[in-house]
This record gives C-alpha cells, structure tokens and sequence, in this order.
C-alpha cells in the first residue's frame, strides 16, 4: 500500500511520536513517485549566495531518513558547493547544462541572501569569458528555468543577517529577486533538516505543500505551532517566574526570548534526533524563522519583545517587569493581613495593660489574662 498524503503531513508535522521524517515512508514513497508520476529522483540545484552554510550543514545532518538516503534515492543533488567536489567550470557546467537539459523539471533551492547594490558585484560565483557572474544574474538564471524555488534558511527567506541595518550590499531575499516562479520560504538560522528534505519530498509527490501567508509549508511553520504555546518553560510564564539571567529558571521572556511571536514546530520536533532545542538549552528563541530576524528595536537578538506582543500579557496590560510584583500581591495582601490583625492585637493588650496598671493588677495576672484572650 503507499503512503497516503494525510500519512505523508501526519508524519512531516511530527504527530507521530519519535519518527520524524524517518524511513518508515521512505520505500513507499519512492515507490509511489516511480509508478504514480514518473519522475523518480527530483534533480536540485542547490545555489549559494551570501551564506555561511550552514543550511547545507543542517541537511546533512538529516537522520530519518539519512542524508545517504535522500541523496542517494530521493533526490539528484546536480550542484551544491558544499558536498560536490567538482570545481571551477566543471561545477559551473552543471548548472548550465542542467538549464538546458532540466528545464521547468527542477528544483531550485536559494541558500544566502542576494545582494543588489553595486550591479550584484558584492557577491560573484564563476566567471564566463573571463568575467566574473554575480550570485545576482546566477538567481534570476536559475530561477526562470527552474520547476519551483525554495529559499532555505532566513537570509534566502527573509535578507536575514547581511540584509540588517545598514545593509550596505543592498542585501535581498529571494522572493525580491525571482518572479514567475512559485516560491516556498523554509526560514530558520539554520532550518531543521526536517523541513528541508520534507518540502523538498512533498513537491516531489504531492507538488507544492500548503503554504501560510509568508508562503512557508504550514505542516512546520502553520499558525499551531507558535513555539510559546508549546514551549516546556510555559509553564514559568503562566506564573511570572522569569530569568534574569542565562542558567537562571523561569521563563526567558526577560531575556529577549521571540517564542511568543515566532511560528515552527522545534520545540515539539527537537534537534539532533529530536535531543535539544534553543530554549531547553537554556537559550532564548531568536526568532528565526520569522520576518524580523535579527530585526531592529524590539526585536533584536536579545532585545525583550515589547508586552504588547505577548499573548497573555496584554490581557492583564502588564509586562514581565510586574508580573511578578502583580501575582506576588496575594502574598502581599495576606503579609499585610497577618500585620494588621497583629497591630490590633498589639494595640488590645496595650489598652488592657495601662487598664491593669491603673487597677494595680499584678503582672502575672495580665500575663493568664492575656492566654485567656488567645
């Protein structure tokens, strides 16, 4: 029997437990993309402008399936810089040839931002004739004979980091760049694996995944997946317990932590075969996979959100700074009980004294009677 689409998302947005994308799906799918499209392995061309890699880094540390496994019977990765060992124009071939031979049958994938100023020439890969080919005229190539583009990672989705302020490379997501073509944003710094290779398998059977309104797959970055709802220090927040400092408990919120505002499915998914992930870690959510990565005031790397934009703050129009003074106000009120009921019994047993004193009752006596009143 092959997998069934709803298999296929139940599977990709990890609601089965511990699988993640793992080979159970892995046969059945490639058996059903051979005898149901025709297509058998979907060729990429995986294209790097101004990244660090470490998206590619992040795909290869696929494990359910494997990068052997994707690589080997999944997809034909034709060109990434990372993982190929041609070089120079034999690399560079790749990419006309497969422009030519591969028209409207692959897939694109962006790696890095694209810079614009400067006619592009901040970033260039190759040369022709003797002319250096800027990561500009490389995208809009690529991208006008490919089947569909996919940016990965949040410089390809958003600008991300060379895109902040003052950009001086006039730095550029892809979507800014490429036209014509439908575009899938797989945003993170750097994505899940799982994100990358389950994308790039849905357009292979299904064509492309349904996408949110910033045109990411919605089985890892939909609207239920905001990371606060699912967040283990959750349960901080809900009772103003928040850290002060990194290794402190509470909730990071005060540490500039962005789980409130930014959609994945991380803090259910884990990294590194689902053992860690930012905030269980002890590190706050930056944000990543979201427009305003790394941002400017506000939204910063290690900048507090403004109250405002936590659910559940506004509700009470509070902010995290008294939080803990409003819920403490219990606490308070029943100190301040405790002191007034003992002012008044103070005050009692003064006015009983100076009423002893005036009879002239022995002091033992005000003593028994000061038990009585107890």
């Amino acid at each position: 029997m092959l997998i069934s689409r709803k298999k296929f998302l139940q599977v990709s947005a990890g609601s089965i437990a511990g699988v993640a994308l793992s080979s159970l799906w892995l046969p059945k799918l490639l058996s059903a993309a051979d005898a149901k499209n025709g297509k058998g392995r979907l060729p990429v061309i995986w294209f790097q402008a101004q990244a660090c890699s470490g998206c590619a880094v992040s795909f290869l540390d696929a494990a359910y399936p494997s990068v052997d496994d994707v690589l080997i019977e999944v997809i034909s990765l034709e060109f990434n810089p990372v993982i190929m060992g041609a070089t120079g124009d034999l690399a560079m071939g790749v990419i006309d040839r497969m422009m030519v031979e591969e028209k409207g049958k692959y897939i694109f994938v962006v790696e890095g931002s694209i810079p614009t100023e400067a006619d592009g020439f901040y970033c260039t890969v190759g040369e022709k004739e003797g002319n250096p080919v800027t990561a500009l005229e490389w995208v809009k190539n690529i991208a006008a004979n490919s089947m569909a583009v996919v940016a990965v990672g949040a410089c390809a989705s958003w600008g991300g980091i060379p895109s902040a302020p003052p950009n001086p490379t006039g730095a550029m997501p892809a979507s800014k760049i490429v036209t014509g073509k439908p575009i899938i944003n797989i945003p993170g710094c750097p994505p899940h694996p799982d994100w990358m290779v389950g994308t790039i398998v849905n357009v292979l059977k299904y064509g492309i995944p349904e996408l949110d309104k910033l045109n990411r797959p919605t089985m890892f970055y939909g609207t239920d997946k905001l990371i606060h709802d699912n967040c283990e220090l959750r349960q901080y927040f809900d009772t103003g317990t928040f850290a002060k400092d990194y290794g402190d408990k509470g909730c990071l919120y005060e540490l500039g932590c962005k789980g409130p505002v930014s959609h994945c499915d991380v803090s259910t998914r884990g990294w590194n075969g689902g053992v860690n992930w930012c905030n269980r870690s002890g590190g706050p959510c930056i944000g990543c996979t979201e427009p305003f990565f790394p941002g400017g005031a506000g939204s910063g790397l290690y900048e507090k959100l403004p109250a405002v934009e936590v659910p559940g703050l506004e509700k009470i129009n509070i902010n995290a700074n008294t939080v803990g003074v409003a819920l403490g106000g219990v606490v308070v009120a029943g100190i301040g009980a405790h002191a007034a009921a003992r002012m008044i019994a103070t005050k009692y047993r003064q006015n009983k004294e100076e009423k002893n004193r005036d009879k002239g009752t022995p002091y033992i006596l005000k003593e028994k009677e000061e038990e009585e009143d107890k």
